[in-house]
């Protein structure tokens, strides 16, 4: 497994680089043989450090770990842990899932876009929408590809949760249908099926 171990805005040691690396090594091949790729972020908020651990798990597979602590060796474990312990909940689901990998359909491309703010708080876009006669149009910060996974909606939610993501675009393996799940402000997930059966 590839590892990318960096900090922002602050310097790392070496032995913390080294200790990260063969942690995540450990993690990977106790629950996950063949993880592609992981990246940990080291920052400094205030008087704590954060960590911040992507891992590339398979093909459209993505755990993300978030870890603060006085000092960045309790940042990184508390951030392992939060991936671990979803590895050790999903992990005969995951298994599952990778296996089904290599027999699925390659996933849909499709395009992702990050718009600006404006100062009231809304997306740009809101306000061109609301009065184009103004002259405020969306300005796009960032645009990524971003795959459009066939799956069902159990494996769906579990993509979610194993992300740590707020919304998920998916065509749902049943109908064939675009769908998307999302964490709803109370804590539960919600699930919009265009379909309606």
């Amino acid at each position: 497994m590839q590892i990318n171990v960096a900090g922002k805005q602050i310097d790392l040691s070496d032995a913390l680089r080294t200790r990260v690396t063969a942690h995540l090594d450990v993690i990977a091949e106790k629950y996950f043989d063949n993880a592609l790729e992981a990246n940990v972020t080291f920052g400094r908020a205030r008087s704590f450090f954060t960590c911040d651990i992507n891992v590339r798990a398979a093909r459209g597979l993505l755990l993300r770990g978030e870890g603060e602590a006085a000092d960045a060796h309790g940042a990184f474990d508390d951030a392992a842990e939060h991936i671990a312990k979803r590895l050790r909940r999903y992990r005969r689901r995951v298994n599952e899932h990778s296996r089904d990998l290599v027999q699925r359909r390659r996933p849909e491309i499709g395009r992702q876009y990050v718009l600006r703010q404006d100062d009231d708080g809304q997306p740009a876009e809101a306000g061109a929408r609301n009065g184009a006669a103004n002259g405020a149009y969306a300005t796009i910060i960032a645009e990524h590809a971003t795959d459009i996974a066939h799956l069902s909606v159990g494996e769906a939610v579990m993509q979610l949760d194993l992300a740590d993501q707020i919304v998920l675009m998916f065509r749902n393996s049943a109908s064939g249908e675009i769908n998307v799940v999302y964490r709803r402000p109370d804590s539960h997930i919600g699930w919009l099926d265009p379909a309606g059966r």
